[in-house]
């Protein structure tokens, strides 16, 4: 109700007026009766300070036996001269006329007298120059973007995989089929490549590994490489499918699946992706198996052990070099989120290599001199695993990356080396009852 402050006035006259009203109780004085009373009745009726705000602005003084009352005048608000002056500084900012920018850049050095005399072919090309361009692809730069959107080097692993494959199974050696496998599988590898290198563009132009791949840096459109992806694994299929067999166009389309639409999304998502590429580096050479055979076997599936194990230390190790780039590009790879399980595995599977060539005598595929020779090489890189388990570093990484480089074609060299004789499978097969007839035929 009032506006006038508090100061420090407040206290003192609520101890000077609680001194007089019990120092006037005794003689009956009203007012300070009826207070006492108050106070004492309900505790809830006490003098709030509200009460005293009220008493505070009367000030009363006993003089002559009068009681005198004096009110404090309430101030009127002055204007100030500061605010009088930021009006004033507002308004003559806001009488100051805008600046337009001279487009100094837009003139040449020689001036505006060179721009009118400006041929109009100079003109144009000017205009031309700061106008937005369709891409335009040079036709003798084809070749080199088809290799890398295609991954060239992993496609040339592929189709070697698959030859190894190819080779290992027990039939004679049709040249014009392992021709149409060897090229349908490299068209496959090319549109899965393709298509993944497509889907990856806004994140491998965060990594300095991918960075200068040709839809990053523009040199074909999206549409350009989709078609040459599909230009690609239709051929590669149908070659493979109505040329070799159905079984291997089958593996071939399930492989460019797998890749495409199962390993490129769980990379950005799980670490699973690396289980899933490597069960996709171990289908070529069960291709390469049933394009000479037709049929699914164990020496198929013990390829493909070889090759899935492999991956493991190969892929583990590269990818502990490159863990800021992958956390770059976002990509959940073991080797940034799980470092230990990373070189766990690759560690597993190195000793996993050791143990292998053991079931290829088993299942009749080499003789038993291959678990023998590739011993030393299974060994050394299974050592190179340990270092890199034991010690996490750039440079047991790079030490066991670039011993898998050689490690897997010796691997399937000796394999093709000790691979068992087709008679005498033939003969291990033949039942002991059938000699004695066929020699006296």
């Amino acid at each position: 109700m009032f506006k006038t402050p508090c100061n420090r006035l407040t206290g003192l006259i609520g101890v000077s007026l609680s001194q007089k009203l019990t120092a006037n109780l005794s003689k009956g004085h009203p007012s300070s009766r009826s207070l006492i009373q108050l106070c004492r009745s309900n505790p809830a009726e006490w003098i709030t300070f509200q009460h005293l705000c009220f008493l505070r602005r009367q000030y009363v003084m006993k003089h002559g036996g009068e009681l005198l009352q004096r009110a404090r005048p309430k101030q009127e608000r002055v204007t100030s001269m500061l605010e009088d002056r930021d009006d004033s500084e507002v308004q003559q900012v806001h009488q100051i006329p805008a600046i337009k920018p001279v487009p100094s850049a837009l003139i040449p050095a020689g001036g505006a007298a060179d721009l009118q005399n400006e041929p109009e072919a100079a003109r144009e090309a000017r205009m031309e120059a700061r106008q937005w361009k369709e891409l335009r692809v040079d036709y003798g730069d084809l070749p080199g973007i088809y290799a890398r959107l295609s991954k060239i080097k992993l496609t040339a692993l592929v189709v070697t995989t698959a030859a190894a494959g190819y080779a290992m199974a027990p039939v004679p050696f049709d040249p014009v089929c392992f021709l149409l496998a060897s090229i349908g599988t490299g068209l496959a590898s090319c549109t899965a490549n393709s298509i993944n290198q497509y889907f990856e563009v806004p994140f491998d132009s965060n990594m300095n590994r991918t960075k200068n791949r040709p839809l990053v840096r523009g040199q074909i459109s999206p549409l350009h490489a989709v078609s040459f992806a599909l230009a690609c694994g239709i051929p590669g299929v149908t070659l493979l499918t109505f040329a070799v067999n159905p079984l291997t166009g089958f593996l071939g389309a399930l492989n460019i699946f797998l890749y495409t639409c199962c390993y490129t999304p769980l990379k950005r998502l799980s670490i699973t992706n690396t289980w899933v590429g490597a069960v996709v580096g171990a289908i070529p050479p069960i291709m390469g198996w049933t394009a000479a055979t037709g049929t699914l076997d164990p020496g198929a599936l013990l390829l493909g052990g070889f090759l899935y194990s492999w991956q493991f230390p190969h892929f583990n190790a590269l990818s502990w070099n490159l863990r800021e780039d992958y956390s770059r590009g976002g990509y959940r790879m073991m080797s940034v989120t799980h470092p230990a399980l990373c070189k766990r595995v690759a560690l597993r599977h190195s000793l996993a290599l050791i143990a292998l060539p053991g079931l290829g005598p088993a299942l009749d595929v080499t003789t038993w001199t291959f678990p023998l020779i590739s011993l030393p090489i299974n060994l050394y890189i299974s050592y190179l695993a340990l270092c890199f388990y034991r010690h996490g570093n750039r440079q047991n990484a790079r030490k066991l990356f670039f011993c898998s480089l050689w490690h897997l074609p010796m691997l399937l060299l000796l394999a093709l080396t000790c691979k068992k004789s087709r008679t005498s499978q033939e003969n291990s097969t033949v039942p002991p009852a059938a000699a004695p007839l066929s020699l006296q035929s």
